[in-house]
């Protein structure tokens, strides 16, 4: 008997797994923008000086705890609510995610113990934050080329996704100069946005890279984005894409005189682009792999939990869910503005 690829959306067991690859999706994708930002200044530190490093970790201190919320409940959703891929994609990304997640301790060890610490070890507290958020960056990025390519383990896979890797760096690069640029002032800003042109494209490079490899990693892929009236449907993401990008370029261009200037008109726009296009490729990937967690391999109802267990964790998210928008929106609420430096 074949499965059919898109059960009865009427029964629990075809709408619970469609509702919860919702909010891993959206939790991903927060993660991926409000981390990705953090880790950004992270990795930037090291072009500054200690000054500029104070305020750098202090643009990102009332948030960058609370950003990881958003990576447990995304990896918490795959192993409860699909658990079947949970240990598939696990077990293929073993390497890359302890990789990651010692980034992520080396992080919060570093920030901590930074500014508590005697002067001259402070800059090596610096150096660790700084290599922490590289560790954590590259991993991801490796992961999400390993993806693309449907987790195959081969010599160019491992090269594709480590160039993914490089990419992913460099638009975090790009999320965390653009949030400076709205965070800080004097001469950290007109770094910052030398940073942001810096990052810009090769970060498109890796959106371009992985448009043009992810309809050779599967057939049904190539239909989906190459078939009539598909093609026409998607042509907007890219074209929209490079239109962003485009105007980011052009808005940093001009930024470091308007500074000088003290002309903070524009000053949100790069940073709102920079999401725009993260949301964007963001589409355009989750479009290319529905209704599939491994490509052409596992889809989201057949690895997922008994409908009667997702009913259960689907009543917790709904309650858990509003708690984490609610008090991420205050923290951002309550510390926006110009970044000042921490005091303990």
């Amino acid at each position: 008997m074949i499965t059919p690829l898109y059960p009865d959306l009427s029964q629990a067991a075809g709408w619970l797994p469609l509702a919860f690859l919702v909010v891993m999706g959206l939790a991903m994708l927060a993660y991926v923008i409000l981390d990705g930002y953090d880790l950004g200044v992270g990795i930037l530190m090291r072009n500054a000086n200690d000054a500029e490093k104070d305020i750098m970790i202090a643009s990102i201190g009332p948030f960058w705890d609370a950003n990881e919320t958003w990576l447990v409940l995304g990896v918490g959703i795959l192993l409860v609510a699909f658990p079947t891929a949970h240990g598939q994609i696990l077990g293929a990304l073993y390497f890359p995610v302890a990789i990651m997640l010692l980034g992520l301790i080396l992080r919060g060890v570093a920030f901590d113990f930074r500014v508590k610490a005697h002067a001259q070890n402070k800059p090596a507290w610096n150096r660790a934050f700084h290599i922490g958020s590289i560790l954590a960056a590259f991993s991801q990025g490796f992961m999400l080329g390993m993806l693309v390519v449907g987790f195959q383990t081969s010599t160019w896979s491992y090269a594709f996704a480590s160039l993914i890797g490089l990419c992913l760096m460099a638009a975090y690069c790009l999320l965390g100069a653009t949030w400076l640029l709205m965070k800080s002032e004097g001469q950290l800003q007109i770094k910052a946005a030398t940073w942001a042109r810096r990052s810009l494209w090769l970060a498109g490079v890796g959106i371009a890279t992985i448009s043009i490899v992810t309809p050779f990693a599967s057939p049904s892929i190539a239909e989906k984005w190459f078939s009539f009236p598909n093609f026409i449907l998607l042509f907007p993401i890219p074209m929209i894409t490079a239109i962003l990008f485009w105007w980011i370029d052009r808005i940093l261009k001009r930024l470091p005189a308007q500074l000088v200037q003290a002309n903070q008109r524009w000053i949100w726009t790069p940073f709102a682009s920079t999401v725009g296009i993260f949301f964007l490729a963001f589409h355009g990937l989750a479009y290319s792999l529905f209704p599939y967690l491994i490509i052409d391999k596992i889809t989201i109802w057949e690895a997922a939990s008994a409908p009667e267990s997702l009913m259960i964790i689907f009543v917790g998210a709904c309650i858990v869910l509003p708690v984490i928008i609610a008090y991420t929106v205050m923290a951002y609420r309550i510390f926006w503005g110009k970044a000042t430096l921490l005091e303990y």
